[in-house]
């Protein structure tokens, strides 16, 4: 595995925390618009995650690289954005000028818990990859200084 393999995995996973962060704000943003039209009322948005296998050195053996490869070089990547499919919270507010002829408005299918705790996890997942990535950048300097 290439010395600086573990910054591109680590770079990949900090990316990937990054949407999921921005994703979870959209959400909780967004939680308390309403609609008068169930269509057009804001859905939930969730980040879908792929691992990433990195290409088979060729130089090796077949088994050895493929071991190494699985071993190493995996990453992850955002493979798009899904909206939930959760239905809109029907509410009776007939004072509210975006209500329909029966006096109803529409909010958005936002568990506003179930976001916080994403963002928690989301939060620590971005702080363990950047300990990571300083735990590999102090290793590779005292590396260095066994040199000298």
């Amino acid at each position: 595995m290439p010395s600086f393999k573990i910054f591109d995995i680590v770079g990949s996973g900090l990316s990937a925390q990054s949407v999921r962060l921005n994703t979870v704000a959209s959400n909780l943003a967004n939680a308390d618009s309403v609609s008068g039209d169930p269509s057009t009322v804001y859905k939930a948005r969730h980040p879908v995650f792929q691992a990433v296998q990195a290409a088979v050195n060729q130089t090796m053996g077949n088994a050895a690289a493929s071991a190494m490869d699985r071993a190493s070089g995996t990453s992850v990547r955002v493979a798009g954005i899904v909206q939930s499919n959760a239905p809109a919270t029907e509410r009776y507010d007939p004072g509210n000028p975006l209500a329909d002829e029966h006096g109803n408005v529409y909010a958005p299918n936002v568990n506003v818990i179930e976001e916080m705790t994403d963002m928690i996890s989301a939060s620590r997942a971005y702080q363990d990859n950047v300990e990571v990535l300083n735990t590999s950048k102090d290793l590779m300097l005292a590396t260095l200084k066994l040199g000298s």
